[in-house]
């Protein structure tokens, strides 16, 4: 049985292109290439120059962000997995801002959004959800990180633990930190993932 999230993304793409794992499709000028499940090739595109990544979380984003990246004719990544959030968070642009707190900051990356917020329940954190990872959103986490009493940052991503690593330590080169990278299989265990979050911010 196919995913709500995959069927959202072969809806939106043009006749002529469907989901793949492999070559990417080109559109008027640009190139999308749907990914579905393929956390290798997430950490690959990420760390691509010239690419723009998506890791949408909902069906409803991942038929905006298709639709998008289409029009714009842009090279673009989208990343579809078989987990989906319960409710729509974000767009193409920036991280949207999910809870406020301040003894910490945890960035969730597409359908980890659900399990960080339900593992992180009754603890103090600010969560930022993003349905885009290239281009990194700096303004917007250097602004949650410098708002909080303590830069701890948690990072989950559905791909390959650390992915966005690199991006969230130039963002906070001048803000000392520390990053607590999650991913993949991290995800699975909410108990696990909670014990932690909870062992990181001790």
């Amino acid at each position: 049985m196919q995913s709500d999230m995959l069927i959202a993304a072969a809806e939106s793409l043009p006749q002529s292109m469907t989901p793949c794992s492999g070559a990417p499709r080109s559109t008027s000028g640009g190139t999308v290439l749907v990914g579905y499940g393929a956390v290798e090739e997430l950490t690959r595109f990420a760390a691509t120059p010239g690419w723009t990544v998506h890791a949408p979380g909902h069906p409803v984003e991942v038929r905006g962000i298709v639709l998008a990246a289409v029009a714009s004719g842009e090279r673009a990544y989208v990343h579809v997995s078989a987990d989906s959030n319960a409710e729509p968070h974000g767009g193409t642009e920036g991280f949207a801002l999910v809870r406020e707190g301040l003894d910490g900051v945890v960035l969730a990356v597409g359908a980890t959004l659900d399990p960080i917020l339900r593992a992180t329940e009754g603890l103090d954190l600010t969560v930022l959800y993003a349905a885009t990872i290239r281009p990194f959103d700096e303004v917007g986490l250097r602004t949650a990180a410098l708002a909080a009493d303590q830069a701890d940052l948690v990072l989950v991503e559905p791909g390959l633990p650390g992915t966005s690593a690199p991006q969230i330590a130039r963002t906070l080169v001048h803000v000392p930190h520390r990053l607590l990278a999650l991913g993949g299989t991290d995800v699975r265990d909410e108990e696990a993932l909670g014990r932690a979050v909870r062992g990181f911010l001790r």
